[in-house]
């Protein structure tokens, strides 16, 4: 009986973390994701995060979005064109926030190769 106190005694060994998964790569990937949510973008812009080359990479893919975004909101109140226009900034924003998600350096469909000649 001893025994098996002390079996249920005995704390049960934490899960090993995955080799992909470290603290900082999951802040990295927070970083990486607020790039996209807007005005946001400047938070990773203004700490260390931008240091990254994977975050910088994100900053400069949301900024040109958020720009992108603001010249459509300013349109956007004409009918059917500025409406379509400001969902496809919407599904670039998701596209963004899904890439940055899964870890990917991938540039956003039409006005990615514009975040590739930002300097930061």
């Amino acid at each position: 009986m001893a025994e098996e106190e002390k079996k249920s005694e005995t704390p049960a060994p934490a899960p090993a973390p995955s080799s992909g998964s470290s603290g900082s790569g999951q802040k990295n990937i927070g970083m990486a994701v607020l790039c996209y949510i807007g005005i946001l973008v400047l938070i990773p812009l203004l700490t260390d995060a931008k240091n990254d080359a994977f975050v910088k990479f994100h900053i400069k893919q949301g900024l040109v979005l958020l720009i992108v975004d603001v010249i459509i909101g300013v349109i956007s109140w004409i009918p059917f064109v500025g409406w379509i226009l400001a969902l496809g900034t919407f599904v670039l924003f998701v596209i963004g926030i899904i890439n940055a998600a899964g870890g990917k350096q991938t540039p956003l469909p039409i006005i990615g190769q514009f975040g590739e000649k930002i300097n930061i």
